[in-house]
């Protein structure tokens, strides 16, 4: 271990989820939350990141508002064991029928258990967009649906409707992503039916549940690829929308019947219904 390490710390006056989205995808490292503020330890310097992140906030004050600010203090530090605070700092998440918990912590007997170490994939349950997919996935998704999870990460969700009794594929463009969701089914004991690096279109099949938490322009750039492999009456569940781009994303879904909306602080997940054609 090295004698010293740095830490970066990010703190932003709005669109805080945003910005943990952004941090979370800028660094293999464990990232923390603390009193309204991100921070990022490494044995690296973090200037890269620093730089990233003001980038960023330039461009949020161009196209969203003037008045977003993001304060970084970024030190060096003489090192100690900051992986057991992040664990200390790591509280699992219930949300409808699931429990979303590190290894260092207990199960629930009352929920369906989810267990997912925070690692280099996104995806532990804390994000607003996976716990809403997830309640998404509790009220509808049933025992023998078939279901692809379309930008898999970690996994999770492919997960709990496994846990539910779902026949589930999953593929992502990051096969470190694929390896990594492959790993998570593993350590809770249950199996996938099928893992691609890739595209939902690599599948030749349609699906009872279609699920894709990405981000709202990938939506609109796929949205033909996963209505494609969405069976007739089936479920879409489309989430990593901020609500000011709700609008923008129904358009190209506007052949499908909105189900429910659920809203969680700034970002939006849809649960769309792919109409019989004889309905």
């Amino acid at each position: 271990m090295d004698k010293f390490y740095y830490e970066l710390k990010v703190t932003p006056n709005s669109h805080y989820e945003l910005y943990l989205d952004l941090v979370s995808s800028l660094t293999y490292e464990a990232v923390e939350e603390l009193n309204d503020s991100i921070i990022v330890r490494s044995e690296s310097r973090l200037e890269d990141i620093k730089d990233g992140i003001e980038l960023f906030t330039h461009g949020l004050n161009d196209n969203i508002s003037k008045d977003i600010k993001c304060k970084m203090v970024l030190e060096e530090k003489e090192n100690e064991d900051w992986i057991q605070k992040y664990k200390d700092a790591v509280e699992p998440v219930t949300v409808g029928r699931f429990h979303i918990h590190p290894s260092w912590t207990e199960a629930k007997s009352d929920k369906i258990n989810i267990l997912i170490d925070p690692a280099l994939s996104f995806g532990s349950g804390h994000h607003e967009t996976t716990s809403s997919c997830l309640k998404a996935i509790s009220n509808y998704v049933k025992d023998g649906d078939t279901l692809i999870d379309v930008g898999t990460g970690s996994g999770i969700l492919a997960i709990g409707a496994s846990k539910i009794g779902a026949i589930c594929d999953i593929c992502d463009t990051d096969g470190f992503a694929v390896k990594d969701a492959l790993e998570n089914f593993k350590s809770n004991n249950t199996k996938v039916n099928n893992s691609w690096e890739g595209s939902a279109l690599v599948s030749n099949k349609t699906y009872d549940v279609v699920i894709a938490n990405i981000v709202a322009d990938v939506l609109i750039m796929i949205n033909k690829d996963l209505k494609k492999v969405l069976k007739d009456g089936g479920i879409l569940i489309i989430s990593g929308i901020l609500t000011v781009y709700e609008q923008k994303v129904l358009k190209r879904f506007q052949d499908l019947k909105i189900v429910e909306t659920i809203h969680k602080n700034e970002w939006t997940t849809l649960v769309l219904k792919k109409e019989m054609i004889n309905e």
